[in-house]
């Protein structure tokens, strides 16, 4: 193992980019958690693992946060943090104001689309047009949508997800401020 690498394992820590600095914790990943095994595919990999992150993660795999983040870093050898230093990286990455439920304007459920083989980008991002600036929108996959969440963030939408369980995902979209 190389002790070049100096990229730190937080729970803000993408999936993907954990993976890619250290390709050797995949294993320890799916050994913790059976629903990490979907990593294996390549088209999840490609999109879950691009945006979801390692906080996200031990909720999807019902791990202990501390346990996943001391576990990967002692593997990858960088050494275990405190439960206090992970649970300020936590409440700095809390809910957000604006994922108020009294604002909600509408939900849609992809994941029959989903699974027929169709794909939500259109109709979410007509939606999301229609949002006023005190309203939002949640948007409920089976996994999380990484491009249409690239798409979204790069047409000005604050962005917010939540696991329901190991295949159902709350997405909240906000219109940002001009």
């Amino acid at each position: 193992m190389s002790t070049s690498r100096s990229k730190d394992i937080t729970p803000e820590t993408r999936i993907s980019d954990l993976l890619k600095n250290y390709p050797e914790l995949e294993e320890t990943l799916i050994e913790m958690a059976p629903a990490f095994g979907k990593l294996r595919n390549p088209i999840l990999r490609k999109t879950i693992a691009k945006v979801a992150n390692l906080r996200q993660a031990a909720q999807i795999g019902d791990v202990p946060l501390a346990k996943l983040i001391n576990t990967l870093r002692t593997t990858a050898g960088v050494g275990e943090i405190s439960e206090t230093e992970i649970d300020e990286a936590v409440k700095m990455n809390d809910k957000p104001a604006w994922v108020d439920k009294t604002k909600l304007k509408e939900t849609f459920d992809a994941r029959s689309l989903i699974e027929s083989g169709g794909h939500p980008l259109t109709k979410v991002m007509e939606d999301l047009d229609k949002l006023s600036d005190d309203e939002s929108y949640r948007l409920i996959t089976p996994f999380l949508p990484a491009p249409l969440l690239d798409v979204a963030k790069s047409r000005g939408y604050y962005i917010w997800t939540e696991s329901d369980g190991e295949d159902m995902f709350s997405t909240y979209f906000a219109r940002m401020p001009d």
